[in-house]
């Protein structure tokens, strides 16, 4: 079977026709998670203020702690960018150091955000508590496993690098999964303004 034609007039990730077929699949996948979080949002709305006389915003959320959070999600963001700029330079070790540093900053998120969530427990804010914490927890732990399950696509995804080097294949992979994080950084900019700061000032 001869090989896929190459665009060479194209980005790398784009050079196939499946790699442009494969990206466009992608970005119907993320119109569905943005329905995805559109419910869960609204559904925090909704219980924002069922407290059922248990903790409420101003009872538990520390600016400082988010900020910390939100500094490494959007600082992994830029890294992220960083990674894509060497790829499309034909860079490979430029590509694995700024993919490295993301995922690096993308498990200190995910540290930081457990560690809030236990401060929250022991405080006797659980998921059962009320509805307002149920909505909490659910939004942003459905947002802290895809930034989980990021982490270990990318792990994957630097394994076939090191391993096949960059390729069309490759470089697609490695773009697609830049779109779904820089996603997860807008979903967190979100929660950031509406959730934190919007129940900090209620």
């Amino acid at each position: 079977m001869s090989s896929e034609h190459l665009d060479t007039s194209l980005p790398l990730e784009y050079q196939t026709e499946q790699s442009r077929l494969n990206i466009f699949g992608f970005w119907i996948f993320l119109g569905a998670e943005i329905a995805l979080f559109a419910t869960l949002f609204a559904t925090y709305f909704v219980l924002s203020g069922a407290t059922a006389g248990g903790p409420d915003q101003l009872d538990l959320f520390k600016i400082k702690d988010v900020m910390t959070e939100t500094i490494l999600l959007l600082v992994s963001s830029f890294t992220c960018g960083l990674a894509i700029f060497s790829m499309r330079n034909n860079n490979k070790k430029g590509l694995l150091l700024w993919f490295i540093v993301t995922l690096l900053l993308g498990a200190g998120f995910i540290y930081f955000e457990l560690h809030e969530f236990i401060e929250y427990v022991h405080e006797g804010a659980t998921l059962q508590t009320s509805g307002f914490l149920s909505g909490f927890f659910v939004l942003l732990g459905t947002h802290g496993l895809h930034v989980s399950m990021g982490i270990l696509w990318g792990i994957l995804l630097i394994y076939q690098l090191v391993k096949r080097g960059l390729t069309p294949v490759t470089s697609r992979k490695f773009f697609i999964i830049s779109l779904y994080w820089h996603f997860l950084d807008v979903v967190w900019i979100f929660i950031f303004t509406f959730v934190y700061l919007g129940g900090l000032i209620k």
